[in-house]
């Protein structure tokens, strides 16, 4: 691993190898070098829950230059993305010759000179450096590592389980529990119904901030586009961005539909504390199905609430806002304004499967430009 280098990528997920592929499509193939923290190849795929499918994974966008199927052959849809993914991206690391570095942990980054210093976490084994030293940026790290739970009244004092997306493995573990589900968004939906159709015994509840909104149109370009159109608008004017959902609706798929009309998608509005035995609204609450409610018992409260970009490390270059967010500009929404040498991948309307590929060959364009070196 090399103590400089004039392009640096921390992040070895679809936007990272995007971009690394990128790079080298524009003669940069020996000017740069990509960390990622994870053990072996797949972004956060490798730590999903088992039960999760290609097919039930938003359809897994191909890298490019070389597709999903091609790599693992014929139909994919049933194969469990935490390890159809690693393979694919394994497969794809070594056909493209992509110069990736892991385990490599970065702990922050900070300016210095006409470049940046990045600060690694010291390798047990003294063989890695501790800094490397870059003249550009693209920071592709996601949000896997960032499960955001919300703070509300008494949830020091709850008393059963608590557990967040990111820590679920899989149904069987809820049997025979009461499950309070905490989310409006496709994964709180999707694990919801699973826990609901497959725990022996289980009762499930789910409430949200939001009232869901299920859409029974297709999902066509132009709401995508809209979608994405929203989320660039705030980044650009120095806002967090907000989750493609909320502007356009849960699409109602036959699954759903089948689980609405079973009675598992029973919506309650979220609740004003939790107690040692569940939750509790202190102004009563009235469901989809029009009942009251003033407390609830459960054992386990599943927060399906999301993430927040993975972006501490960067605190030292104090990219955000008075408002939280980061203005964000370029064709694209990938560039920090404040500072063109930075790229953010997997922020705004490129964290998206689709959307980070095209990110990140207009990452490695900008980085291009910044070098001097002619693009076609």
């Amino acid at each position: 691993m090399r103590t400089h280098t004039d392009v640096l990528i921390i992040g070895g997920g679809q936007a990272g190898l995007s971009a690394a592929y990128f790079l080298h499509r524009f003669g940069l193939g020996d000017r740069y070098q990509l960390l990622d923290h994870a053990p072996g190849p797949g972004g956060a795929w490798q730590f999903r829950w088992p039960t999760l499918t290609l097919a039930a994974a938003n359809r897994v966008h191909d890298l490019p230059g070389f597709g999903l199927v091609e790599a693992l052959g014929g139909d994919c849809d049933a194969y469990p993305a935490s390890t159809a993914v690693p393979d694919y991206f394994a497969q794809y690391e070594k056909r493209f010759g992509l110069h990736v570095e892991r385990p490599v942990h970065v702990r922050s980054v900070t300016r210095d000179g006409d470049g940046f210093r990045v600060h690694l976490r010291p390798d047990p084994a003294g063989e890695k450096p501790t800094e490397i030293t870059t003249g550009a940026l693209i920071n592709a790290t996601g949000t896997w590592d960032r499960p955001f739970i919300p703070h509300i009244p008494g949830i020091e004092d709850f008393g059963g389980r608590q557990l967040h997306t990111h820590d679920y493995t899989g149904p069987e573990e809820f049997a025979g529990k009461r499950v309070l589900v905490v989310g409006a968004g496709i994964s709180a939906v999707q694990l919801l119904i699973e826990i609901a159709r497959n725990a022996p015994g289980v009762q499930t509840f789910w409430c949200s901030r939001r009232e869901p909104s299920f859409d029974p149109t297709p999902f066509t370009p132009e709401k995508g586009r809209a979608a994405v159109a929203r989320v660039d608008e705030r980044v650009r004017a120095g806002l967090p961005p907000t989750s493609v959902v909320s502007v356009t609706g849960l699409a109602l798929t036959p699954a759903i539909d089948a689980a609405r009309r079973d009675g598992i998608l029973t919506w309650r509005p979220m609740f004003t504390r939790i107690t040692e035995t569940g939750v509790c609204w202190d102004c009563g609450g009235t469901g989809s199905d029009g009942t009251a409610e003033t407390a609830l018992d459960v054992d386990v409260i599943f927060w399906n609430t999301g993430f927040r970009s993975s972006l501490d490390h960067l605190s030292p270059l104090r990219l955000r806002e008075p408002g939280g967010g980061i203005t964000m500009t370029g064709r694209l929404a990938t560039v920090v304004a404040d500072d063109p040498r930075i790229q953010l991948l997997g922020y705004g309307p490129s964290a998206s499967t689709i959307g980070a590929n095209r990110a990140g060959r207009e990452a490695a364009r900008t980085v291009a430009d910044l070098l001097e070196v002619q693009t076609v």
